[in-house]
């Protein structure tokens, strides 16, 4: 007699890993490629060859090639998901309130939360530019220029968020538009009786296999992560980093002391929660946030680990997390301090204690005047500088470097998304503290069998 053991006992090394292990080889050989091939290689036709006639660059074909179509396909299948996610599991958290005033209750909640670290955030920069002075002494120029776009104003940003049209609303990826119809239709919903039940065993029904596929991508992750990775670090260059190293170690220092310090301090004061637990169970989070530099692209993931991870109910989670994706700019925030004292520092400019206080008063307010315009950074630092009287030429300073800082600012928001929506949720009773002490929780649910299919799981 022979006994069968079972497919999923025999796993390949690949899957013995845990899936953050396995984006953080992936992101470690990324980054070893891309160094390595920037020190072989150039542009230039070096080490080429030709197929039919065609004269091929070997660098050409990895990382223009390759290396760009793998890793766009990757951010665009992220991107695939994201209006689906937020609009089905939006209606599905508010067609589930009893309360409609606990809306009102959890966005002011939210957005009140996200103003103050924001504020936090960008005094923290301009405190820490101010005591290592980055841009005394240099003598900087380039051939670039910057323009800045016209910004609209926070009335207008009202007034774009009610969508006059939802579907074009969903095709543009308007995230405030569909934030706000996908509540308006969540309540019409809750208050239509037994043909909103039916609507709304649907719409579960959605959510759970549009959960299932930010699964099966989240296990496609690693090679997604090394061509990202790879790419980046085959055509970034090293010598404008070293130029400007003092205000790059620096925004890189604010950025990582508001994750590890005070993000902790004021989850730990305003929930009770274990701050060691959310920097834990956002690694998988933060690392996607970091390669692909966007917490739009982002988001199915952070959803996932606020309400599979983080224990936050989808009512809650479903709210805070696309909201704190537009206007939650804490790491945006403080790369705008560090870098208006930098090119004030720079250019010998006097900034005034008034001239300070404008620039904190400035971006925070921004953060959502600015909400879900493309280049929302660059923007806003437009407008701080402008609001102190300083150049907007000097952004072109620092747009050599502003790659990888973004990397590291973009992990920093998601972080601050799940803090928020964990404080919420605790505040509303709408967090389930075992699944967030639970550290293996959600573990099981990254598990994707690529060969066998449980239709029954």
């Amino acid at each position: 007699m022979t006994t069968s053991t079972h497919p999923s006992s025999q796993k390949p090394i690949s899957q013995k890993l845990g899936l953050t292990a396995r984006i953080f080889i992936g992101m470690i050989a990324g980054i070893i490629i891309g160094a390595l091939l920037q020190w072989l290689f150039d542009d230039s036709g070096d080490f080429s060859f030709s197929v039919f006639g065609l004269h091929v660059s070997t660098y050409a074909l990895l990382v223009d090639g390759i290396f760009n179509v793998v890793g766009s396909i990757f951010i665009a299948s992220l991107k695939m998901l994201v209006v689906p996610l937020v609009f089905v599991s939006l209606v599905c958290g508010t067609s589930s309130l009893s309360d409609p005033s606990k809306l009102g209750r959890l966005g002011g909640k939210s957005i009140l939360l996200y103003i103050g670290t924001t504020a936090i955030a960008i005094s923290l920069a301009v405190s820490f530019a101010l005591l290592v002075a980055p841009g005394e002494g240099l003598n900087l120029t380039t051939e670039s220029t910057f323009v800045a776009k016209e910004a609209p104003s926070l009335g207008q940003v009202i007034i774009n968020m009610m969508p006059t049209n939802p579907i074009n609303a969903m095709a543009q990826g308007n995230m405030l538009q569909i934030i706000v119809f996908a509540v308006f239709f969540g309540i019409a919903m809750a208050m239509t009786g037994d043909t909103g039940k039916r609507l709304t065993a649907v719409f579960e029904d959605f959510s759970t296999v549009i959960m299932k596929l930010v699964t099966i991508l989240m296990n496609l992750a690693p090679y997604g992560v090394f061509v990202l990775m790879a790419k980046l670090f085959a055509t970034i260059g090293f010598d404008t980093i070293a130029s400007l190293l003092k205000y790059f170690l620096l925004v890189v220092f604010v950025l990582l002391l508001h994750a590890f310090v005070s993000y902790p301090i004021i989850l730990k004061a305003l929930s009770g929660l274990s701050p060691l637990i959310l920097i834990r169970k956002m690694r998988d989070a933060a690392l996607f946030a970091f390669s692909t530099s966007s917490s739009s692209a982002t988001l199915p993931i952070t959803m996932e680990t606020a309400i599979k991870k983080l224990g936050v109910k989808r009512s809650v989670a479903s709210f805070t997390v696309p909201l704190g994706s537009t206007i939650n700019m804490d790491g945006t925030a403080i790369m705008q301090g560090v870098a208006t004292v930098f090119i004030a520092q720079v250019y010998a400019v006097d900034l005034s204690l008034g001239d300070y206080m404008m620039v904190i008063l400035t971006a925070t307010l921004a953060s959502i005047g600015t909400a879900g315009v493309p280049g929302v950074g660059l923007i806003m630092l437009a407008m701080v500088l402008q609001q102190v009287n300083l150049p907007v030429e000097g952004i072109a300073l620092i747009i050599g470097v502003d790659r990888l800082l973004d990397m590291t600012r973009t992990a920093v928001n998601v972080t601050g998304d799940c803090m928020v929506a964990c404080i919420v949720g605790k505040s509303e009773n709408e967090l389930d503290i075992e699944v967030y002490n639970d550290p293996n929780a959600g573990i099981k649910d990254e598990e994707v069998d690529f060969e066998h299919f449980d239709k029954n799981s």
